[in-house]
């Protein structure tokens, strides 16, 4: 007799879920730093001593020789932001290798609810403001997770585990179709010998983590060739990011001291990840928050850009909207129901979650635009501005659906024999 299709949203393996618990607990605590950097960096910017923060931001350092004499907002742009790609890369191989995800049922849903939530932003925002140049058509396609799972810590909502899973899947498969956007429509002009000789630092790399080699001070001068190479090619740096996180393997050696145990990559992204979300996103996002927002009169200059209302109708409605379509297609197509208990209304929540676009939209935005230019500072006050109201909107829905959420978590956690291991995750 043939296995039941599992349902839209059903839970998949133990160990595939405790390890979840443990990212998003990370990422909770990175998009809390996030948060405050944020604030930081708007009151320093509107505050009296606002010119020595814009004076911080254009101090160059690094070795002029190589051509990497950049500012410190470029640093916080350009590699800080590698770091966070690499984690992306990581735990994109890995749930594709390794994870739940390797089955296309299950891999199908994120993938198509992120080709939808950045095809419908990125239309309503050439709708609204595509007279004035398609160039900011990606910035309202991202979702930051950090910060949608700061904003579930703070509404203290029992999301089940299945759709906190959705949400972060979706947020890197997100990421993957960002870099890739990035790579395609953002970089500069190319200079095709650097990117040919970028591959030659990333080959030993690959084959050094192919090996089961993870020495430090083998790997990172590799992976800093690589990345100052992809940099002086015009391709955007955190591009190496990606490609250095595919090049680590995901399944432990054959004659590893435990071939069942981790593999390289668990083992990076348990290194790499705390660095990732605790440090490199929160100084990027305080290198590139911080607006003069001008008083009341400014914000209205700014919401009244059709830059700015394009990019907040993208991830207020577009990404919502997206999202759900995408995926209500996907259980139609693939006869898949929702998990039982779960209803539209919950996944609606999460879609607009998913609409809280800002560390990878503040840096599309400042591709398409230019850094310290008028359309740029309008672009960062509507991803604030769009984000704040994802969060807001989405804080509403999820606390008046908690009482459901309280219930289902209460089944996910149900061990009538006492065995140690939830009942939902045991098969016959």
């Amino acid at each position: 007799m043939a296995s039941e299709s599992p349902s839209l949203f059903s839970p998949g393996s133990l160990s595939e879920g405790s390890r979840i618990a443990d990212v998003l607990r990370k990422e909770t605590v990175g998009g809390a730093l996030l948060l405050l950097a944020t604030v930081i960096a708007l009151g320093w910017a509107n505050s009296p001593w606002s010119d020595s923060y814009f004076q911080l931001l254009q101090t160059e350092v690094g070795p002029a020789a190589l051509h990497l004499d950049l500012t410190l907002a470029t640093w916080a742009a350009d590699g800080l932001l590698a770091i966070f790609f690499f984690v992306a890369g990581l735990e994109l191989k890995r749930e594709f290798v390794a994870g739940d995800l390797r089955d296309p049922k299950r891999a199908v849903v994120p993938i198509a609810a992120a080709v939808g939530g950045m095809i419908v932003p990125a239309l309503i925002y050439l709708a609204i403001a595509g007279s004035t140049g398609p160039k900011g058509w990606a910035i309202p396609t991202a979702t930051d997770i950090a910060f949608a799972l700061a904003v579930l810590a703070v509404i203290s909502t029992h999301l089940p585990s299945a759709l906190r899973t959705f949400l972060l899947t979706l947020a890197v498969v997100d990421d993957l179709l960002a870099i890739t956007v990035i790579a395609l429509f953002y970089s500069e002009d190319l200079h095709l010998q650097w990117l040919l000789l970028a591959l030659l630092p990333l080959a030993v790399f690959t084959v050094l983590v192919q090996r089961g080699i993870s020495h430090w001070y083998l790997l990172l001068p590799l992976a800093f060739a690589t990345w100052t190479l992809v940099h002086a090619s015009g391709v955007h740096a955190t591009v190496a990011g990606v490609l250095l996180g595919f090049a680590v393997p995901v399944r432990p050696r054959k004659n590893a001291a435990d071939p069942k145990g981790p593999g390289l990559a668990e083992h990076f992204e348990h290194l790499v990840r705390p660095v990732s979300a605790g440090f490199a996103v929160p100084v990027f996002a305080f290198f590139s928050a911080g607006v003069l927002l001008g008083g009341w009169s400014g914000l209205q200059s700014a919401i009244s850009d059709p830059i700015a209302i394009g990019i907040i109708a993208g991830l207020l409605v577009g990404k919502p909207i997206g999202i759900l379509i995408a995926t209500f297609l996907t259980s139609k197509l693939t006869r898949q129901p929702l998990q039982r208990g779960l209803t539209w209304p919950d996944v609606t929540g999460v879609a607009i979650l998913g609409g809280i676009g800002f560390t990878v939209s503040l840096l599309i935005g400042e591709l398409a635009f230019g850094g310290s230019s008028e359309a740029d500072d309008h672009v960062k006050i509507a991803v604030l501005a769009g984000s704040v109201a994802a969060a807001l909107v989405a804080a509403v829905l999820l606390r008046i659906r908690n009482r459901r959420y309280r219930a289902l978590c209460e089944l996910e956690n149900r061990d009538d024999d006492h065995d140690g291991i939830p009942d939902i995750y045991e098969r016959e």
